[in-house]
């Protein structure tokens, strides 16, 4: 594991690494994908310390999604490095050592992608019982649990489309945590929701972060970004411009790109 500078506390905001000793659980170096002609990451290097979260912002189509795909094992990568839990990424090719990789780094996507036939509770039981092989009564118990926790109690034997969007995401949630991963990922997790129930998305988000739960954030959502990341990144055309402190990126930017981007979301 990778050993990283402490963020310590300053006057400029940055706050504190939940350790005296940071590790770095998430590193990339100098990333590189394409699809086809089309160069998506021009050579990204980034790294998350454990217990952290970082928010990856940019405009559409500037590498963030697939930047948390190749760190998933999703994508293939053409050059560079990934690390993730453990787990040296690049170097993985059976759907054995890829399916161990997701046990400790979970993703969550815009769309739920729950099972319609079958329940809440079901839904989130579905990976520990059969990826994990776990005895039935200890997955249900927590399923239970991680159902309380994402503040959906009572809605067990709900089918997903008894549920609105937001409850529908938090059930996601639950399901990736469900595995016990060191490692959470959310690509834009909010996109497809109404904005009545953005907010109960963000708040359980923001409840995995404040318990120490390694997160990377694909957001567009600039406040919460703010408000919950350790860090943030900036991509724009496959490229991380600009990162630093959430009080240093979006009080003071020094790259006028990032300044534009600002100018536009803020």
């Amino acid at each position: 594991m990778l050993a990283t500078q402490r963020i310590e506390t300053t006057s400029s905001g940055a706050r504190p690494s939940p350790s005296a000793v940071a590790e770095a659980i998430v590193s990339v170096r100098d990333v590189k994908k394409s699809f086809g002609a089309h160069q998506v990451l021009r050579g990204v290097s980034l790294e998350v310390e454990k217990g952290t979260a970082a928010a990856l912002i940019g405009p559409s189509g500037s590498g963030k999604s697939t930047l948390l795909r190749c760190i998933n094992g999703l994508v293939d990568i053409d050059g560079g490095e990934v690390y993730a839990a453990g787990h040296a990424v690049h170097t993985l090719h059976s759907d054995t050592e890829r399916i161990a990789l997701r046990k400790d780094v979970s993703m969550v996507f815009q769309q739920y992608n729950l099972f319609p036939h079958m329940t809440v509770l079901e839904n989130v039981m579905l990976a520990p019982l059969n990826v994990l092989k776990q005895p039935k009564g200890e997955v249900e118990h927590r399923a239970v649990e991680l159902l309380a926790k994402v503040r959906l109690a009572g809605k067990e034997k709900s089918f997903p489309g008894q549920l609105s969007g937001g409850q529908q995401q938090r059930v996601a949630i639950a399901r990736s945590l469900a595995m016990r991963p060191d490692v959470m990922l959310f690509d834009e997790v909010t996109a497809a929701l109404d904005p009545e129930t953005v907010k109960e998305v963000l708040n359980t988000i923001r409840d995995l972060v404040a318990e120490g739960m390694t997160s990377i954030l694909v957001t567009h959502e600039m406040r919460f970004a703010r408000e919950v990341a350790h860090q943030v990144f900036f991509t724009d055309k496959g490229l991380i411009v600009e990162s630093g402190s959430p009080k240093d990126f979006f009080d003071a930017p020094q790259d006028p790109r990032t300044r534009e981007f600002l100018s536009h979301v803020l």
